[in-house]
């Protein structure tokens, strides 16, 4: 069995709101949702301007104001909330580090440790078998 790691936890831990503002963060945060959103305003403003049926909007477009002025409204909490998270996020890998890291400090300290003591017991023999040469 795989050990989870913090990255797992945290998408666990993670409730259907925090998935949701995450979603519209990525969505929002993306050129695919600026090209759809430009399409969307050029094709609403061409037939307010042309109007063959109607212009239910006409110049200013306030309607078209208003509705960004609500999906601005609704969007920046939303991306704020990622945001929070991806703080979060970040504090806990940057935890993880700092452990990894001590754990290896650690590690490295013992190994450094037991070779001085390897090299300590090798000069002591060393040392040893020179003697006995020259008792003899």
């Amino acid at each position: 069995m795989a050990q989870s790691t913090w990255h797992d936890k945290h998408v666990e831990s993670l409730t259907f709101g925090d998935k949701i503002s995450d979603a519209v963060a990525n969505g929002m945060g993306s050129w695919k949702f600026i090209i759809w959103q430009s399409i969307f305003v050029v094709i609403w403003m061409s037939l307010n301007i042309v109007g063959f049926v109607r212009h239910w909007d006409v110049y200013p477009f306030i309607l078209l104001n208003l509705i960004f002025s609500t999906q601005a409204a609704y969007a920046a909490p939303i991306i704020m909330m990622a945001q929070n998270r991806q703080s979060d996020r970040d504090r806990i890998q940057a935890q993880n580090d700092y452990q990894t890291n001590l754990d290896a400090k650690e590690e490295i300290e013992s190994l450094q440790l037991q070779l001085s003591k390897i090299e300590t017991e090798k000069l002591d023999k060393i040392i040893l078998m020179l003697q006995e040469l020259k008792n003899k």
